[in-house]
């Protein structure tokens, strides 16, 4: 059976771009930049981006195409069956992942409903409230879930031309454009061209090795590392394809849009005397506190929700083709019969993870509920031992094969053994540096 095929680079640019900016770009990112002082962390983002990130992306692309399957079946069809776990634990990675962003996605939904319908507050105590009364509610966050996973079943039902790279090619335009129209509004907030210096004004006196490790960590989430993603929708380029050029604009895409993101989120923010490192409750709670101080508050609000929902649904169409692309392959189901199946499967374990958070005593375990644990276990665990071996395999298995992608032969020069030791030495102890602290967490 011939294998799909993207209908243009362009369509792959804009669905690999759609899958790395996700909720990382707008949600993560800005908080996780203001609690690691702006400017500087900036900085060292994107450094390790354009380094270990982009050597790590350009590689899972190749190895999808030159396995010329998913990525469980590239990684043991080039290594061998035991290689193979690598691509299986990517599998398991998105597959965990979605489960619960799904539920999230779930939440954007929901605020797109309020914030169109709602009178805005500026009360920090009601806004909590308001988020918790959502997120612990018994079984209205489920109908958010199940009409997000609806979507993003409805993404990838379609196949690669006519489901993903088609809906990719409108989404991503939209989300652009609707960052633009909030950045603009946002910096009219008066004081708000001090939070973009804030933002990107560099002080290194704050960096920290913590510091580097969170913005190595918050690449690998942004670039969609680890999870064979990037596998997966390499293994549908041709062999024309420039590779080293498409991860290239992926990257640069990825950085871009998380500049853009803090612009979006900061500057407002910062001008109006809000905690800008809020954590995850900067989206949900003092974001709708910035519409409320805004004129056209609610349609402004409401199209900042339509921009997560955007972001949140272009990921887990992206998280969902990994686990359809694994069934069709390996256990002989349809398109449409896989989607099916993972689309439930993954639903019923968010269903865990949302009834979780209204402290279900079944649901939780130790210090965390099961929504917690899965995004500990996936994104301390999963994405770093993903990413270890990924860098192992890539520079000291398979390399010769890397350089035949690259290059049409291996090459001996400097630059050649310069990429090899960041990705075989370098980029493996960088990761371990993530992994161990992701353990000690």
């Amino acid at each position: 059976m011939d294998r799909a095929q993207w209908g243009s680079n362009l369509g792959f640019i804009l669905a690999a771009t759609g899958s790395a900016v996700g909720l990382g770009a707008i949600w993560k990112f800005p908080y996780v930049t203001a609690h690691q002082g702006s400017g500087a962390f900036l900085l060292l983002f994107t450094l390790l981006t354009l380094t270990i990130g982009l050597g790590l992306l350009r590689v899972e692309m190749t190895i999808g195409r030159a396995g010329n399957a998913g990525a469980f079946g590239a990684y043991r069809k080039l290594g061998g069956t035991g290689w193979g776990l690598v691509g299986l634990l990517g599998v398991l990675a998105s597959a965990t992942i979605l489960s619960y962003y799904s539920v999230v996605g779930g939440w954007t939904i929901a605020y797109i409903w309020q914030t169109m319908t709602t009178a805005l507050t500026r009360d920090p105590d009601l806004l909590r409230a308001n988020f918790s009364a959502l997120a612990e509610h018994p079984w209205l966050p489920l109908f958010y879930h199940a009409l997000f996973m609806l979507a993003t079943v409805g993404g990838v039902v379609g196949g690669v031309q006519g489901g993903i790279e088609r809906i990719s090619k409108v989404l991503m335009p939209c989300l652009f454009l609707m960052m633009c129209l909030l950045i603009v509004r946002g910096l009219m907030v008066p004081g708000a061209w001090a939070g973009v210096s804030a933002f990107l004004v560099p002080d290194f006196a704050g960096l920290t090795m913590q510091s580097v490790l969170d913005a190595l960590g918050l690449s690998f989430f942004t670039l969609s590392l680890a999870l064979g993603i990037m596998t997966t929708y390499g293994s549908y380029l041709p062999a024309s394809a420039n590779l080293n050029r498409s991860a290239l604009t992926v990257a640069l895409l990825t950085l871009l849009s998380c500049v853009m993101g803090g612009l979006l989120v900061l500057p407002p923010a910062y001008a109006l005397g809000l905690d800008q490192g809020a954590g995850p409750s900067l989206t949900f709670v003092t974001m709708p506190m910035v519409f409320s101080y805004l004129p056209w508050g609610n349609l402004f609000g409401t199209v900042f929700f339509a921009l997560l929902f955007i972001a949140a649904l272009t990921s887990s169409i992206s998280m969902l083709e990994v686990v359809v692309a694994f069934l069709m392959e390996h256990a002989g189901q349809g398109r449409r019969a896989a989607c099916a199946i993972a689309g439930i499967g993954l639903f019923l374990v968010g269903v865990l993870a949302s009834l979780s958070m209204t402290g279900m005593p079944a649901l939780q375990w130790g210090e965390r509920n099961a929504f917690e644990w899965l995004d500990t276990i996936a994104t301390n665990v999963m994405l770093p031992v993903g990413g270890l071996f990924t860098a192992l395999f890539a520079g000291w298995v398979i390399w010769h094969v890397l350089q035949k992608e690259w290059h049409g032969a291996p090459r001996q020069s400097a630059l050649a053994a310069w990429r090899r030791l960041l990705i075989g030495l370098i980029t493996p102890i960088a990761i371990g540096f993530i992994l161990w602290n992701g353990l000690r967490g």
